[in-house]
């Protein structure tokens, strides 16, 4: 079903609800549609469209904060297992193509001061980062129902990928400096691209895709949070929801519980996908922060492998009458996993809208859109 952009923002800040979502934030992983097609998928469920999901209509607010140019992209080495490239950053990156979408650094450009200077322009503020055909055209489709999602880039996952993960966390003790330098930059960018959008356009959604931690923990605590990210993400929100900005949603995966107040401090609204395999619980979250923390995904792909005992006592327990009282969007809490048996994954469809009060699928209805936002 789709959901206007009004009442995605009333579900999300804990107002009127008519239901919650059930959504499939991210798709499946590769291989899997080999699999489901050998178990006999149709090709609506292997589009995802056959399961009708949830998905409010999203459009960009036309602001780009993130690398502006850049080195020209070009392939080094290519064959059936991978994928060599320079790109725009001037790193070596590699594509596993069998196991992976995202390409990983084999390097990265920046070591000291006089080295994040050379690249530091690709992240300053120009003029033509907005584009105002595209703020005009979120205009019109948030009039329709959409939602307006402006981007800020992470005050960690951007000194990750300049340093690479080791020599950013060492970063904020042996060079605070230049640290600071990075995210006062990404703060300037950010501020006045988002003042002058926001002087003709109410923005709904704030996102940041920050990633920073493992089923360890995070690779920052609260107080490197607090010291170096806080000033940056607090001097955005505070602009933007004092223009109208409901939500502010951070993308990281892993276990970011020790974080979570400190980014609460940043302003922070939601995050997603919450990974029970890193020991995210979405209901113990919702006990301890309440109306404070809105979450997405939170239901365990893995156990989409087990039995359908397995998948109806977690769904049961994660679509418990507290987390269906706003702020909650279900789904599961990253791709869909290799190994899941098509069968099973049609009952978790079908359990999770009989347990919240949606229709059975119709076969007519085709809802789907990636919500990994």
């Amino acid at each position: 079903m789709k959901f206007h952009r009004l009442d995605y923002l009333e579900l999300m800040t804990f107002g009127e609800v008519r239901r919650q979502m059930f959504v499939e934030l991210f798709g499946p992983l590769i291989g899997l549609e080999e699999e489901w097609r050998a178990q006999g998928a149709t090709q609506d469920e292997i589009d995802m469209v056959a399961f009708d999901w949830d998905y409010v209509p999203i459009v960009s607010a036309g602001g780009n904060t993130g690398i502006r140019g850049g080195f020209p992209k070009r392939l080094i080495e290519e064959n059936e297992e991978y994928r060599v490239e320079i790109d725009e950053l001037g790193r070596q990156i590699k594509l596993p193509k069998k196991s992976a979408t995202i390409a990983l650094p084999m390097d990265f450009p920046v070591h000291d001061m006089d080295s994040w200077l050379k690249v530091k322009p690709l992240y300053q503020y120009h003029p033509d980062r907005i584009d105002w055909e595209a703020v005009q055209h979120a205009k019109r489709e948030q009039a329709k129902g959409s939602l307006v999602v402006a981007s800020i880039q992470g005050g960690y996952d951007i000194p990750r990928e300049l340093m690479g993960d080791a020599y950013a966390c060492v970063c904020y003790y042996e060079n605070p400096e230049l640290m600071h330098d990075i995210l006062a930059t990404l703060t300037d960018t950010a501020m006045q691209v988002y003042e002058r959008i926001s002087d003709v356009l109410v923005i709904d959604q704030l996102s940041v895709h920050e990633d920073l931690a493992g089923k360890g923990g995070p690779l920052i605590g609260p107080k490197q949070v607090r010291q170096f990210i806080q000033p940056y993400y607090r001097k955005v929100w505070d602009m933007l929801s004092a223009r109208g900005t409901k939500i502010f949603e951070m993308d990281s995966d892993g276990d970011v519980s020790p974080v979570i107040e400190a980014f609460l401090d940043c302003g922070l609204t939601s995050i997603f996908p919450m990974e029970p395999a890193a020991g995210m619980d979405i209901v113990q979250v919702r006990k301890k922060y309440g109306k404070r923390l809105a979450v997405r995904g939170g239901i365990d792909k893995f156990v989409l492998r087990k039995d359908k005992e397995a998948i109806r006592r977690e769904l049961e327990y994660k679509m418990q009458p507290l987390m269906q009282q706003g702020g909650t969007v279900f789904g599961l809490d990253h791709r869909i996993p290799n190994g899941t048996p098509l069968e099973n994954y049609r009952y978790y469809v079908d359990l999770g809208r009989e347990l919240l009060g949606v229709p059975p699928r119709d076969g007519k209805s085709r809802g789907w859109q990636r919500m990994a936002f």
